[in-house]
């Protein structure tokens, strides 16, 4: 029986991991180890270790790695240690190949220990550019080191072989998280009334503000920007979920707190909703608001418009229902303006989503099988040269 371990760290990289988790753990040939660690072990992000346990997962282990602290200092630090705990781990389970998903430091410290280890690396959701954090280096570092790839869009396909790895390793199966609104079934709006304990017969917006990690402002102050624009969208009320453990996340989800306690009949603010909450919040919600890539790759499959703010997610491929402005009080509000009209509502309706395939965990988990347990996965790897029109 082969090994693979399965690293997560974070809500949002949890709730898109599950269904490939639950189509590798029907496999027979497969043993799956689920390694919990960062802010799910941390209660200033909601213990999120608590929705797997929910979820009936059975996890190998938990490596707690997350320092105090949203610094340039207690980053690298957290980096450090996920290297020397995850070489601990790996030196004692020495597991067939590790999957990891997206751009997260804590995941490319993961990587370089796996590299060490000569253990192979298969990677969810590279090629894609976010311009505006510094997860965009780490993506694309995170592919170098990787052996099998999995990426939700043929652009961004085309972008992880123009960095040099075969095409015959890089495949196109769609978004995990689109996989995920098609097939769960979703809470209704009562249901999810009554388990947020908040109400909900007022119109409400879905909000997530992340740190905009090469931005030269201030979280803080970006932060401020967009809570003076929703205050005066009249009559709209708000799910806030709060911020990773990037550097100045810290601040933003204090002003959260604080926003929060201004207006507490118009904002319920939460560390983390959990997935089936989350997707259902969006669903019944008139708009998502903020920098979070669920906004550009999930809010479109429910036809829900997105008000997309800053450069933090700028090069991601961007479906119609998007509308991205500038860290601008006055240009946020017009874009929320914009998405209440009936004129851009109708117009999206019948948008194609850039990002939804059928069966995007079945055919990721046949894929893995097939070089899992036909011994395709492999350290060495050559490096693909693109053919260059002119030369």
């Amino acid at each position: 029986m082969r090994s693979i371990a399965i690293i997560t760290s974070t809500r949002a990289e949890y709730g898109l991991l599950k269904p490939l988790m639950e189509q590798l753990h029907q496999d027979k040939e497969i043993e799956l180890r689920i390694v919990v660690t960062g802010m799910h072990l941390s209660h200033a992000f909601g213990n999120t270790i608590d929705e797997i346990h929910a979820d009936g997962f059975l996890i190998d282990e938990c490596i707690e790695i997350l320092f105090d602290g949203d610094t340039p200092s207690a980053i690298s630090k957290t980096m450090g240690m996920a290297i020397f705990e995850f070489a601990n781990y790996f030196n004692r389970k020495k597991p067939d190949a590790v999957l990891v998903l997206g751009d997260r430091y804590e995941i490319f410290a993961v990587c370089m220990s796996a590299m060490n280890f000569k253990i192979p690396i298969i990677h969810l959701c590279g090629g894609e550019v976010t311009e505006g954090a510094m997860d965009d280096a780490i993506r694309h570092a995170i592919t170098k080191m990787s052996f099998l790839h999995f990426t939700i869009a043929d652009e961004y396909k085309k972008r992880v072989i123009q960095l040099g790895e075969n095409p015959d390793r890089v495949y196109n199966f769609g978004s995990l998280g689109n996989e995920n609104i098609a097939r769960i079934q979703l809470l209704s709006k009562a249901e999810l009334e009554r388990a947020i304990h908040f109400p909900l017969e007022h119109p409400y917006s879905v909000v997530t503000f992340h740190p905009a990690t090469r931005s030269e402002q201030l979280c803080e102050e970006q932060f401020e920007i967009l809570q003076n624009a929703l205050v005066r969208l009249a009559n709209m009320n708000y799910i806030i979920t709060k911020a990773n453990a990037d550097a100045g996340g810290k601040h933003i989800n204090r002003r959260i707190d604080m926003f929060a306690s201004q207006y507490p009949d118009r904002i319920y603010a939460c560390e983390s909703l959990g997935m089936i909450k989350y997707l259902s919040a969006i669903k019944y919600s008139e708009m998502v608001i903020g920098n979070s890539s669920s906004g550009i790759v999930e809010a479109p499959a429910f036809g829900v418009p997105t008000i997309n703010i800053g450069n933090r997610q700028k090069g991601r491929i961007e479906a119609d229902s998007v509308i991205t402005c500038s860290v601008n009080e006055e240009e946020i509000l017009d874009s929320m303006m914009k998405a209440t009209k009936e004129a851009f509502r109708s117009k999206i309706r019948t948008m194609k989503n850039p990002y939804y395939k059928e069966d995007t965990s079945k055919n990721m988990a046949a894929v893995i099988h097939d070089y899992l347990c036909n011994d395709k996965m492999k350290i060495e790897k050559e490096f693909y040269d693109v053919k260059f029109l002119n030369g």
